[in-house]
């Protein structure tokens, strides 16, 4: 029995609520049951030193936590000085998994910068922070094709992110924190809306797993994304 009582495929729930920026060109609050993040998309009229003068964008992410997301309290990175490094990991993560959706020939030298600050962590926030981000990026595209500063769109589709684990000896769906801290076996799965895969991370953290249960552990992320992909469209056609 899982600890909120969910059945082992069944995602928490999703809720995705768009336009909470004024400033930004793209913004999407996710929320997975208790996890909640901000994504923001921003527009730069620049690109880094090594995309200067080639024709093409790029897109980069950060991703922080406020000090109270977790049980205790984290202290501020910036405070610090230093990112940890679970902070860059993570922010690499994402920017990689939305680089795979875009076209950087027809963004043209611009850059996207996706800021997924997290309020509140209970699980799952680097998956989360994918699937909101890519709603911010959407976004921030539309406004550009709006605005006639690109004709091509640059977004060759939906990029959406869940965890699978072993967790009391079964597979599941959709880890919250209760579970992540407890599983055998921790897996982030990153993919299309198409269903092709992006990114697994896919660790023992007790143990070793089986072929056939990491088989097990995809069909439920191919399940998953797909209805984080179709609640990805509902909010951007609401």
């Amino acid at each position: 029995m899982r600890p909120s009582g969910r059945k082992n495929d069944e995602l928490r729930p999703i809720s995705l609520e768009t336009g909470l920026s004024m400033y930004a060109e793209g913004s999407c609050r996710i929320l997975f049951g208790r996890t909640d993040i901000i994504c923001s998309a921003s527009v730069e009229k620049r690109v880094p030193f090594f995309r200067r003068n080639t024709g093409l964008g790029w897109l980069t992410a950060e991703y922080g936590m406020l000090p109270r997301a977790t049980s205790t309290r984290n202290k501020r990175e910036a405070k610090a000085g230093i990112q940890t490094g679970r902070t860059q990991e993570i922010q690499r993560l994402i920017g990689r998994s939305l680089r795979a959706c875009l076209d950087m020939a027809a963004l043209g030298e611009r850059q996207i910068i996706v800021d997924c600050d997290v309020l509140q962590a209970d699980g799952g926030t680097r998956c989360a922070a994918i699937s909101g981000g890519w709603v911010a990026l959407r976004l921030a595209v539309d406004k550009l094709i709006s605005a006639g500063d690109i004709f091509t769109d640059p977004v060759m589709g939906n990029i959406a992110a869940v965890s699978c684990g072993i967790f009391a000896g079964q597979p599941i769906l959709d880890l919250e924190f209760a579970e992540d801290s407890e599983a055998a076996v921790d897996a982030n799965f990153v993919m299309t809306g198409g269903g092709k895969l992006v990114e697994v991370q896919c660790t023992a953290e007790s143990g070793t797993y089986s072929r056939d249960e990491l088989d097990t552990l995809l069909g439920l992320a191919e399940s998953g994304t797909a209805a984080i992909v179709a609640a990805q469209n509902s909010a951007l056609n609401a």
